[in-house]
């Protein structure tokens, strides 16, 4: 069912309050508080099983990308997720936290030699080793989060979770350009990934879109978890004049715009609302110049594809698609700023992310590589303040 853009937002500024993990609408169950984590372990962190040990129910496991379930971005969501499914159905539950690339497949097969009925794993860079898992393991279930499979490519043990990053950055660019007053704007983004990619491609034809001719600063660097470097990128694009930063690349795009905000410069989160990660709910320096965060549901989608598995629903061999038509993507609340963000300018995201989730208006970007779509691309139609 669409709703508006208000909706959304009025959503995800309720969801921390009554969901003591962060995910969920309000009718979603309070999550149990975060397992203990156990000394880490030359290829990665692991945490104990928790939950029900009833052999008659699920035993889920998670697999990280690079990072931990408690770093502010889709690791943490997707962790957030499989917590909220594990309230309403009480299964057993044990992850492990990815500390390197190379791990990825010995990872998955901890949890494969411990039996476990589902595995879900985080990130596009962990799909091949998911695959080879999913197939050699045709009993048990698989989720994979930022992963693509054409349907009837894979084995139907095997969903991936796609989002559309391009509309939630498509919004992102919007706010940026109508709220810069300079006209430079910028991105510090991941690796060159497709997700990735829908965002900042996103977010440059979002930003098009209001104002013709803002001037788009980006890079794309190459890892996910130097906040360090992130933040020495966004301090290049503030000297290049840009007074707007959209940081996309888990705690490296963290790190950049918690850098540039603390420089007095207005920012945009992702993944999660980065007000309540990042910005310590209004507690951590700069938290007053944080506009948003283009949001992606990770939590809500991981529960239900959990759910499905619970109730015997599930269905895999290709992917399920969550976006701005059914509340998969958005803009988070603008929390400290809303009095700085003029009203104008908050009838125009509205107005485009219901463009969006009617199919009115186009990202102009390829929804499954995160390439632009020159045929695709919508006329400009400039913000007038």
């Amino acid at each position: 069912m669409r709703k508006s853009l208000t909706i959304l937002l009025a959503v995800m500024l309720l969801v921390p309050a009554l969901a003591a993990c962060g995910g969920g609408a309000a009718t979603q169950p309070t999550a149990p508080p975060a397992q203990p984590t156990a000394a880490p372990t030359a290829a990665a962190t692991t945490a104990p099983t928790t939950g029900a040990t009833d052999s008659s129910k699920l035993r889920v496991g998670l697999v990280t990308d690079l990072g931990k379930v408690n770093d502010g971005t889709f690791n943490e969501f997707a962790h957030k997720g499989v917590l909220m499914a594990q309230e309403k159905y009480g299964f057993e539950y044990k992850y492990i936290e990815t500390t390197a690339q190379a791990d990825y497949a010995a990872n998955i097969q901890a949890l494969v030699d411990e039996k476990f009925d589902v595995i879900v794993t985080v990130g596009f860079l962990i799909q091949e080793a998911t695959v080879a898992a999913a197939a050699a393991n045709p009993d048990i279930v698989f989720i994979g989060v930022d992963q693509f499979y054409e349907q009837g490519t894979v084995t139907d043990n095997l969903v991936g979770l796609q989002f559309r990053e391009d509309q939630a950055g498509f919004l992102a660019g919007a706010l940026a350009a109508m709220m810069s007053e300079s006209g430079t704007i910028g991105i510090v983004a991941g690796q060159e990934i497709p997700p990735v990619k829908r965002f900042k491609n996103g977010f440059d034809n979002g930003a098009k879109y209001v104002r013709p001719d803002i001037n788009l600063l980006g890079v794309y660097l190459p890892t996910f978890i130097d906040p360090a470097l992130g933040a020495s990128s966004a301090e290049q694009m503030i000297g290049e004049g840009a007074d707007v930063i959209f940081g996309a690349g888990g705690p490296t795009g963290s790190g950049a715009i918690k850098a540039a905000a603390e420089k007095g410069v207005f920012v945009i989160g992702v993944d999660q609302d980065e007000y309540l990660t990042t910005f310590a709910r209004g507690a951590a320096p700069g938290a007053n110049r944080i506009l948003s965060s283009a949001i992606k549901r990770v939590d809500v989608a991981v529960a239900t594809e959990i759910g499905k598995v619970a109730e015997g629903t599930f269905k895999g061999n290709g992917i399920e698609l969550f976006d701005a038509a059914g509340e998969g993507v958005g803009l988070a609340d603008f929390h400290g700023t809303a009095d700085l963000v003029p009203d104008a300018v908050k009838a125009r995201l509205e107005e485009i992310f219901k463009a969006l989730a009617d199919g009115t208006l186009s990202t102009g970007v390829d929804a499954v590589s995160g390439d632009v779509d020159p045929a695709t691309v919508p006329e400009p139609q400039p913000y007038t303040p």
